[in-house]
């Protein structure tokens, strides 16, 4: 199996664990933890604290009003759960994202592809697929971006990112990822507000590309 060394961060699990994750952030959360027993042995463990608070909390009664809002908003979507099968590169998450379909990929130049999942005001949620040697333009970030790497892998001056490695972008990053060598990179990336290109011809094409 391949070593995970880049995790999302204890923080962001307790937000997860506790259902206040933006859904596009959520799901790539409930991917990387399909993928990393680490972070999932801290997510459970968030969750046990959860539950111990929700045992030692006093029991009040509630309107019927109340009551009836309550159970509708249970029935609306929630946290997505952090499913543990697979459809080759792609975790559960992903897989219902998808709904059993595969990516449908559109070209940005370059080889370089995109299939944005959902975008909403939450924020989006693409695959992209880039092919080995290719470099993504320079850009940094007007929000937070979360990165999750599915196949073969990318660097840029912070370091590599494989196969289940989470990079989080925030508007301190300005980089330039390239996908190394070998398989073609395929990732699966969120983010809550459009990237910042530094070059004039891809910030031409963003309103088009919608990232």
């Amino acid at each position: 199996m391949t070593k995970i060394n880049h995790h999302i961060p204890d923080s962001m699990l307790a937000a997860y664990a506790a259902g206040t994750l933006p859904q596009p952030f959520a799901i790539v959360v409930a991917s990387h933890i399909s993928m990393c027993a680490h972070c999932r042995g801290s997510y459970e463990a968030h969750q046990a604290v959860g539950g111990v608070v929700l045992d030692g909390t006093e029991i009040a009664k509630i309107s019927g009003d109340l009551k009836s809002s309550i159970l509708t908003q249970l029935d609306e979507p929630f946290t997505p759960a952090a499913v543990y099968d697979r459809s080759g590169i792609y975790p559960g998450p992903v897989v219902k994202t998808l709904k059993g379909n595969e990516p449908r990929w559109k070209t940005l130049g370059m080889g370089v592809r995109q299939d944005i999942l959902s975008a909403d005001s939450e924020g989006s949620l693409r695959l992209l697929y880039i092919p080995a040697g290719q470099a993504v333009p320079e850009h940094s970030h007007s929000g937070l971006e979360l990165t999750l790497i599915l196949q073969g892998s990318f660097s840029d001056h912070t370091g590599q990112f494989g196969i289940g490695d989470v990079e989080i972008g925030d508007p301190d990053l300005e980089h330039t990822p390239i996908a190394d060598p070998g398989d073609p990179c395929i990732c699966l990336a969120a983010t809550d507000a459009p990237l910042r290109f530094k070059s004039l011809v891809p910030r031409l094409f963003q309103p088009l590309f919608r990232i």
